[in-house]
């Protein structure tokens, strides 16, 4: 029988979790008088930041890095080009 290596969850991680979630969403509402152009690179910021998070275990590093690199994608994507 094998045991799990398992992490208990405190209050500090609950806590942390939610204002994490209580600052994306302020700051998704904040993002509503940018131009299309801005609102991508915030965009795939955001979403690189996550990407990065999970893919390093959670490293500032990794958040940072994905954040840089999706922010720089999302700089270049145009919706109006196809």
């Amino acid at each position: 029988m094998t045991l799990r290596n398992t992490t208990l969850r405190t209050p500090a991680h609950h806590i942390t979790t939610l204002c994490a979630f209580t600052l994306l969403a302020l700051t998704a509402t904040a993002c509503s008088n940018l131009s299309q152009h801005e609102q991508n690179t915030a965009g795939g910021a955001a979403i690189g930041g996550v990407a990065g998070a999970i893919l390093t275990g959670g490293s500032a590093v990794g958040t940072v890095g994905g954040a840089v690199v999706g922010g720089v994608i999302g700089d270049k994507v145009d919706p109006k080009k196809k």
